[in-house]
């Protein structure tokens, strides 16, 4: 495991992202302020609020344009990911839409990592064609980055760990080759949460999160984030409030209150997926086992050195190619949920396609959740006597 852990994150959890609440009397957590029109008392007052959102600073003008709930969980994000400003989108997907609206240009190249969120591949086919940005998919291990890199390249855009099989890329590396290039690194963030890993101060200039996932940690809430520095922001937040990208304040509200249990869950996250990623090992019928904790995982060196801990997902392979496989073993599971996502309280199971070594390769994705884990190794002992 690695050597330590982000002291202060819990500590920022429980009392950051108060902004809303400020002040004496008032409630620990920040109010729910619904809200679309703002009224001023004079057309002076309107004016400078407007000149305060020209310059990328906080002002109530109109709810699109962000509302008191939303503000206080900027903070907290801000905090956690040690950034300059932070914008919150309605999915973790319409944030990744927003990065490359907000960076890329016409005529401009972006190399997307082959480990990427599958849907990105499709947002890439959609989006990025439509508007005449070319991109290319490097290896999940950045091995083949620089000869992939062209002149008209913008950005670099990876996901560490890759959140199927987990492949480790050496972000500082990563970022000094950007650096050097003059490229932007925008970093999908969602599985360290903010917690486990912090792309901004390994070098990169985005760092973007699902917060869907382990940061609001129960399943009733989509919404996702972009973080920068500062030399980022403004063009970042121009282009929020041109596209009119803004969050409800319940379920911004939502968020915040997931995210006060955020340190504490991934601890057990963690515990209870490492019990079953070993165990799993020693099972006849899987072939290998992906989780970066793990000593045999590929990258698990890059894994203790840059980040703070793990969480509860992980994959697993096969060794039978035998059709109907994975179909058999979740068909027999009573515990583990059948759906995409991954994140909140509870465990889960997906079929990943996964294409290497000229085959296409059975495996499954697990999100361990918070049940006691000796439950779900009976519930998995079910799925394997099934084969």
């Amino acid at each position: 495991m690695p050597s330590s852990r982000d002291p202060r994150a819990a500590t920022a959890l429980t009392q950051r992202g108060r902004s809303a609440a400020s002040g004496p009397g008032l409630p620990v957590n920040p109010p729910v302020v619904r809200m679309s029109t703002v009224l001023f008392d004079s057309l002076a007052s309107l004016r400078e609020a407007e000149a305060q959102r020209a310059h990328s600073e906080r002002s109530l003008t109109y709810a699109a344009n962000g509302n008191p709930t939303a503000f206080a969980l900027e903070d907290l994000i801000n905090t956690l990911e040690g950034a300059h400003g932070t914008c919150l989108y309605p999915t973790g997907l319409n944030a990744v839409a927003q990065v490359f609206q907000a960076f890329l240009r016409p005529g401009q190249h972006v190399l997307i990592t082959d480990a990427v969120y599958a849907p990105v591949r499709r947002l890439a086919r959609t989006l990025l064609t439509a508007f005449g940005i070319e991109f290319d998919y490097y290896a999940a291990n950045g091995s083949d980055i620089e000869a992939l890199i062209k002149p008209n390249t913008r950005m670099i855009y990876a996901e560490v760990p890759g959140s199927q099989t987990f492949a480790m890329t050496d972000l500082p590396a990563l970022a000094a080759l950007c650096k050097a290039r003059d490229l932007l690194l925008a970093v999908d963030n969602s599985w360290g949460s903010g917690v486990l890993c912090k792309p901004l101060a390994l070098g990169a200039d985005i760092s973007l999160m699902a917060l869907t996932k382990y940061v609001a940690g129960h399943s009733d809430v989509m919404m996702g984030s972009i973080s920068t520095t500062e030399a980022h922001f403004g063009t970042l937040k121009t282009m929020q409030i041109a596209t009119g990208s803004t969050v409800s304040p319940d379920d911004a509200y939502l968020v915040l209150r997931g995210a006060r249990s955020l340190a504490a869950r991934l601890a057990l996250h963690e515990q209870h997926a490492l019990r079953i990623a070993q165990w799993l090992q020693a099972q006849p019928q899987v072939a290998r086992v992906m989780h970066p904790a793990l000593p045999e995982h590929p990258g698990h060196d890059l894994w203790k050195r840059d980040f703070h801990g793990c969480n509860g997902l992980l994959s697993f392979e096969f060794k039978s190619a035998a059709p109907g496989t994975t179909d058999r073993f979740v068909s027999a599971l009573q515990l583990f949920g059948i759906g995409y996502s991954w994140g909140g309280y509870e465990s889960l199971v997906s079929e990943v396609g996964v294409f290497a070594e000229g085959r296409a390769r059975q495996v499954l994705r697990l999100q361990i959740g918070l049940e006691n884990p000796e439950d779900l190794l009976v519930d998995l002992q079910a799925g394997f006597a099934a084969l």
